[in-house]
Order: structure tokens, then sequence, then C-alpha cells
């Protein structure tokens, strides 16, 4: 595939986003036949984007999602705002999404859905897992969209999360969880492809099936290029 018929990729981070987290983000997309683009609070999007990643981060800010501020926690309202209007663009659009950890905690609550906030204090018993290696089973959904992707009805996944989807937003439905009941992988059932999953698939660079939901996304967004919404 030459370059200029590579999809443009966008794909979300903080300002303050470390090089080898988004060398990893790079490789993900690149490697399928994407082009990837960075694009955060200081940095505009261009409007020729053919695919859009919400990466993950901090905290989405609580009076989104009708919750409560918590002092304890990092938000990025700037950041906010830019995969809020990302989305506003997209959705409509029918351009592919993924959503990524934060990502897909956005993509519930810009369909008017809400988080739990805090894993750790609403599920009691739970351990504290946070690595960027898969320590965690998650179980799919069968005739998920995410299934038909991943094709697996099981995998192990990491974890660097202490939020998740709660009551889920307009179209979603929860097509993942793990073994304690968390949600871990959601869609949209009135969209082509609008996924998010809770976990970090472009840390899993040798796992098969985590990296057809990144070619997955690429090859959407190309099939868009082909064939241009009218």
């Amino acid at each position: 595939m030459s370059r200029a018929t590579r999809p443009l990729i966008g794909i979300t981070t903080s300002d303050a986003k470390s090089r080898i987290a988004w060398w990893f983000d790079w490789f993900a997309v690149w490697r399928h036949g994407g082009r990837p683009r960075r694009l955060s609070p200081s940095r505009p999007f261009p409007e020729a984007l053919d695919g859009l990643i919400i990466g993950g981060g901090d905290d989405i800010q609580a009076h989104l999602y009708g919750d409560e501020m918590r002092l304890d926690v990092r938000v990025d309202p700037q950041r906010d705002e830019l995969e809020l209007e990302l989305l506003e663009c997209f959705i409509p659009l029918g351009k592919p999404v993924l959503g990524i950890c934060r990502g897909a905690q956005l993509i519930n609550v810009y369909q008017g859905g809400t988080l739990d906030p805090d894993i750790y204090t609403t599920h009691e018993g739970l351990k504290r897992r946070r690595t960027v290696l898969p320590r965690k089973t998650v179980d799919i959904v069968a005739d998920s969209q995410l299934y038909r992707i991943l094709e697996v009805t099981w995998c192990r996944i990491n974890s660097l999360h202490h939020q998740a989807v709660h009551r889920t937003g307009k179209g979603i439905e929860i097509v993942a969880r793990d073994r304690h009941g968390l949600v871990q992988g959601i869609e949209s059932r009135e969209h082509d492809f609008l996924i998010g999953v809770q976990w970090h698939p472009e840390w899993l660079i040798f796992n098969r099936p985590q990296q057809r939901l990144i070619r997955a996304l690429v090859e959407a967004a190309q099939r868009g290029i082909a064939s241009p919404a009218p």
C-alpha cells in the first residue's frame, strides 16, 4: 500500500504523553497500513482524517456523566473538549472510531452513559492490578462485532484503569466483561464501527487477536476512502 493510499488515523493523547507510549500507538497503526497522526489539545486535527482512536489517559471530568468531582484524580478538560468535538464530527459521518481505555469510557459518556468512578471502592475485594502485561481474562460476547474481529471467545488483556463503564449510553452494548463482571468492551449497534475496549491492544504487539482489532479499524478507514459517504 503506497503512502498516498494509506488512511490517515488520528490518535488522541495528552500533551504530556511520553515518547515511548506514543511509539506504541504509532507502530500499532503504521504496521497495519495506516498513517498515524497524533492529536492533543495543542495539536489541532485536520479535517481529512479517515479513522480515529481515542486513546488512554487521565480521568474524564465527572460532571460530563452526572457525577461529583473528586480531588484525588487527574483530569484534562482541554482533552475532554477535543475528543468530544472529534466524536461530534466522526459519528454522524459514519467514520470508524476505536476507544482504548479512557477512550471506551468517553464513547459511552458521549452517548449519554455513565461511569463507575473508582472500581476499587465500588467492588469489594477487587485486587489492584496495573500492568501492561496480559494478566486479566476477558470473555467476549458471541456474535458481537468485537468477537468477529478478535476471532476468540475469551482473551488475556492488560489493565491500566480504575474506572469503568457503568450505565451504557444510547445504542451502546456491553460485549466483553472480565471474570469480576467489570465491563471491558462496548460497541454501538447503530454504527458500522464504534467500538471501545478497556484494555490497551497497542501494548500487546505479539498478540494476534489484539492486533486484529487495530487492523480492523485501519481497514474500515480504508473502505471509507474507497466508498465515501454520499
